[in-house]
């Protein structure tokens, strides 16, 4: 029942404190205290860390005091700073080196920059290097740059400054050395004797050789530069006789990945060069395949020659690359006109250049060396 006088329904007030679950005006007069002091609580804390902030800012800030004050010098060059960098790294943070602290290799990759590897007799050096860089052939201890003692390809990272950096784009070629070679072989496999073997007398590019790569079954694919193989450059004969071995010029590889850039600029698709002969045993220059047009002193002999062409579709014949739909003379033409530019501009590339026509089985095609001099010719037979 409801009381008489009393309102039908809650007044407005009463309403709001229901809809809040205030339902006696003790617990109302309890809510709003709390609230207050909640309130206060807050400003308290703000006002703190305003003032905190405000001392850090208006502190100042005391230095200790230099014993000795010297003044500014001139500024550092551009090594000093790299080596200020490398200085200051922990010993557990990877320290590298830049391209520029390496430049000593550049010579290494040739004018054309595609040589992938370096040849050298067994301990000897295979570059000139800053005081301070070592070489870590395949994970080894870290030595001066000289060649494994046993003949192979091996990988090999510079240390400098204790800072590593694995040279990925150049390999070490140990050859093996011309002292080896007895009855003019090596093992199973038939060298012959060089012109001037055995003599001191000669020491121009006529002179024999020091050395030879070894090739296997298993590094015979091994990329010499951007465009050639390892293989490409061994003697067409003792097919089943291994290890085999080679004798390769980087300065021939430098004239011909040149030549392939030049070629290039003119607009010339070139994706394959085919190597129709490159080194030539003395035994095989002087008795085997087609002998004829072939020289007493031929630089294939001597690892600097090499009779190519452009073989894109490796079909084993040359390509039509004048662009008049045949495969002619003019082609090897071409290519050796194109070879003429590069001796031009690098004049350590001079050599000779021989335009051959088709013959004998096989098409036109051009010889390429470096014998240190200029010879040009047009020939006939198997160049």
């Amino acid at each position: 029942m409801t009381e008489p006088g009393a309102p039908l329904f809650p007044t407005a007030q009463r309403r709001h404190r229901i809809h809040r679950g205030l339902r006696t005006e003790r617990q109302e007069h309890i809510f709003t205290w709390v609230a207050v002091v909640v309130v206060l609580l807050y400003a308290t804390a703000w006002v703190g860390a305003v003032a905190e902030i405000h001392r850090i800012r208006t502190t100042p800030t005391v230095m200790p005091e230099a014993e000795h004050t010297e003044p500014p010098g001139p500024p550092a060059t551009p090594i000093q700073q790299v080596t200020s960098i490398l200085e200051q790294v922990t010993p557990s943070a990877p320290k590298l080196l830049s391209d520029a602290m390496l430049s000593f290799l550049h010579p290494l990759r040739g004018e054309s920059g595609d040589l992938r590897f370096v040849p050298a007799l067994p301990g000897s050096h295979f570059v000139e290097a800053p005081g301070g860089a070592n070489v870590i052939i395949e994970g080894r201890d870290s030595t001066p740059f000289v060649a494994p003692p046993q003949p192979g390809i091996y990988d090999f990272a510079v240390e400098m400054n204790e800072a590593q950096k694995p040279i990925e784009d150049i390999s070490i070629i140990t050859l093996v050395p011309l002292s080896v070679k007895r009855g003019g072989s090596i093992g199973r496999y038939r060298l012959g004797t060089w012109p001037f073997e055995g003599t001191r007398q000669r020491r121009d590019r006529y002179a024999a050789p020091r050395g030879f790569i070894q090739v296997t079954p298993q590094n015979q694919d091994f990329q010499v530069s951007s465009h050639f193989r390892l293989r490409q450059f061994l003697t067409k004969d003792q097919f089943s006789i291994w290890p085999k071995y080679v004798l390769l010029d980087p300065l021939l590889l430098d004239k011909l990945e040149l030549t392939i850039d030049e070629l290039r600029r003119q607009g010339v698709r070139v994706e394959h060069v085919h190597v129709m002969s490159g080194f030539r045993t003395p035994s095989y220059n002087r008795g085997g395949g087609n002998t004829q047009g072939r020289a007493n002193l031929s630089r294939h002999m001597y690892g600097d020659a090499s009779d190519v062409y452009v073989d894109n579709n490796r079909d084993g014949y040359p390509d039509d690359i004048t662009g008049d739909g045949r495969v002619t003379v003019a082609d090897a033409e071409r290519f050796a006109r194109a070879a003429e530019r590069v001796e031009n501009r690098y004049g350590s590339l001079t050599g000779g250049i021989g335009v051959y026509p088709a013959c004998c089985g096989h098409g036109p095609f051009t010889h390429i060396d470096v014998r240190g001099f200029r010879a040009r010719w047009r020939g006939t037979g198997s160049g």
